[in-house]
Formats: C-alpha cells, structure tokens, sequence
C-alpha cells in the first residue's frame, strides 16, 4: 500500500489518557488521518460525523472499559475494524471480546509501533475488502432486480407483436381476397421489424453487461459517419452536421461507444416532429489527453422537464411516446458506467435535446519491442 493511500486511511483512538492520544498522534500522524478522543461519548460524536475504518480503545477506562464501548459501537456502526489496547491481562474478557466480534486484535500497553502499524493496515484491508464486497452485492441486487423487470418485460413486449401477426393472419383468412394481401403483408411486415428492433436490444443489452471491456483505438470522425449511415436508412430527410476536432490517439471500449453513440443518435433521429421543416442533428466531438467530450443535439420533440431524471430509467417510457422500448438510454448509462463516462442532458419540449458526454481517455498498455539483434 502506497503512502498516498495510507493517508486517506481514517483511524480513531479512544484513551482516557492524552498523554498516549499524543504519543499515537505524534507516531502515526504522517501516515495516517488520526482522530483522538478522551471519552466514549466523544468518540462516538467523530464516528457520528466521518467514516472510520479502523477504532483503536484502551481497556481500561474511568466510566467505560474498552470492550464495552466496541459493544456499543459494535451497535451502531458495525463496519469500522476495531482493536483493543490493554494494558493488563484479562483473558477471559478478551477472549469473549473475540468471539462476539467485538475486537479484530488486542495489543499489550506499552504498545509496539510496528506491530501496531502492522495490525492497523491489516485491519484497514479487511475493511476496505469488506466495503467492496458491500458494494458488488448492492450492484449485484440492483441487477438482479433490474432482470427481473427485463425478463417479465421482455416477455411481454415480444408477445405483442406476435399477437397481432396472428390477429391479421386471421382476418386476412377470413377476407381471403387477393387484393387486400399486399395491406395484410404490410401490417405484417411492420410486426416483425418491431420485434428485429427489439432483439437487437436485448442482445445489445446483453453484451453491454456481460462482455467485458476492450480497450481499442477509436477515430469519432469514422464513428459518426456509421451511425448517421445507419440513420440515413430510417430517415433519409434528416440532415446531420459533424465537427470533430481529434489531434491525438483515444482509446476506449469501441463496442460500448458505438452503442452510446448509436443509440443517442437514433432517438435523435425517431423522435423527430412531424411538422419540422429542416430536421437537424450535430454531433460535436473533442479530444484530449484525458478525455473526449461528445455533445449530440437536434430540434425533434424534446424531452418533458419531469422526466429528465427518469429517462435512464430500464424500461421507462414517456407517456407522449408509448412506441420507444424504454431500454436504449438505459444501455447508454450502464454502457457509460462501464466507461467510467458521464453524461448530462438539456432538453425543452417541443424544441429538441442536447446530450453531452465525457469519456475517459483509457490508457493504452505499450507493446515494448524486445531487441532481437
């Protein structure tokens, strides 16, 4: 563990005794965010306030000993690492101490300033671990729930389409005039290319959280020209503008980009007004060593102000455009998570959006060429 990551590691001592407050503070303030308090109560106040990671108390206390005071914060703030200081033996309060999970270690007064050291950052490590496993289950669940909504979803947004192709094979069987075929077919045709869209969705949806990243070299120059290539074949009539200003390499996970960018451009796209004479989109795109700032704005239908915050949303639909799938700007946000991205979003109803994204410029491992000569 490096010095800076030292420095962010939060420890609070509680002695009854200033005169090892200080000594502690004086041994490990250089390495360590050091908080002191000289009673349980005032400990208990800093916990209230900053989040420890490792509480370091001396048994033996006026009003409290030690062991009791980790019971009490053992109550209300379980997850900082705790270790006991005693200057006396007592086994067997240390040993029940240990088994109820009160304490991590007990360390004999006069303490050791290296194994005191060891015992603190070991005891860091286990709360740094545990916090990210917290994390990976609270992601865990998050998806888990989200799938569930995805499956029942998924499974009712198919059955439609296939419902109605039923519903029209039906009347076309009961008409049964050759003429109203090609009315039939059509209606037909516009089933089927509903539910193509929808599962290119979902195997959209399912390489962006399964796959894992792959760090390549991305021209936006070239990017823009597929996704608008692909646009053209939807709405001819849109005219895009383009302006890229890209003088250095960026690397990032290609396929996850693309679906950004492709996604973000065919909303921009589908939700056209009708009445708009000139129907615009601009991507702009800028590039530096550290990040690509990507901006796409059109003058389509626009986003209602009350559902800015939901438009991320797995499934959510605006009540004004009930035929979206609610699932393309959701993949554009775990897309951006996975990219460590951020995006913002302005947008007036009846007058157009303007997303704006910033990515990383992911570092690009060099190939060292070995001298073979």
């Amino acid at each position: 563990m490096s010095s800076s990551d030292e420095s962010n590691i939060k420890v609070l001592y509680v002695d009854d005794e200033l005169n090892n407050l200080l000594s502690f503070q004086a041994a490990f303030r250089r390495r360590f965010d050091i908080y002191i308090a000289t009673t349980a109560s005032e400990g208990l106040e800093i916990l209230e306030k900053t989040a420890i990671s490792v509480i370091i108390a001396d048994q033996r206390m006026p009003k409290i000993t030690g062991v009791e005071f980790f019971n009490i914060v053992l109550q209300k703030f379980p997850d900082p690492i705790r270790i006991l200081l005693t200057g006396y033996s007592d086994i067997n309060a240390l040993a029940d101490a240990i088994n109820k999970g009160e304490i991590f270690r007990y360390i004999k007064k006069p303490w050791d300033q290296n194994e005191l050291l060891n015992t603190i950052l070991n005891a860091h490590d286990i709360y740094d671990t545990r916090r990210q496993l917290k994390v990976k289950m609270e992601e865990l669940e998050r998806v888990n729930n989200e799938l569930n909504r995805f499956v029942y979803s998924t499974s009712h947004d198919l059955r439609s389409p296939l419902a109605n192709i039923m519903g029209i094979l039906k009347m076309a069987k009961i008409d049964a005039k050759p003429e109203s075929a090609p009315t039939y077919f059509t209606m037909i045709e516009g089933c089927v290319k509903r539910m193509d869209v929808f599962i290119h969705k979902i195997i959209e949806y399912y390489k962006g959280i399964r796959l894992e990243n792959e760090i390549e070299e991305v021209t936006f120059s070239q990017l823009f020209a597929e996704s608008i290539e692909m646009s053209n074949m939807v709405n001819p009539k849109i005219r895009f503008t383009t302006n890229v200003t890209q003088q250095i390499p960026f690397f990032c996970d290609a396929f996850r980009l693309s679906l950004i960018i492709n996604n973000l451009v065919s909303n921009a796209v589908k939700y056209q007004r009708a009445e708009e004479e000139n129907p615009t989109v601009q991507l702009f795109a800028k590039v530096n060593d550290k990040e690509a700032i990507i901006q796409i704005i059109d003058n389509g239908v626009g986003i209602i102000e009350d559902h800015l915050t939901k438009i991320f949303d797995i499934f959510f639909r605006s009540s004004d455009f009930k035929n979206g799938l609610g699932i393309g700007l959701y993949i554009v946000k775990e897309a951006l998570n996975r990219l460590k991205g951020k995006i913002e979003v302005q947008s007036t109803f009846g007058q157009g959006s303007h997303f704006t994204l910033i990515i990383p410029n992911q570092p690009f491992p060099i190939t060292q060429v070995v001298d073979q000569s």
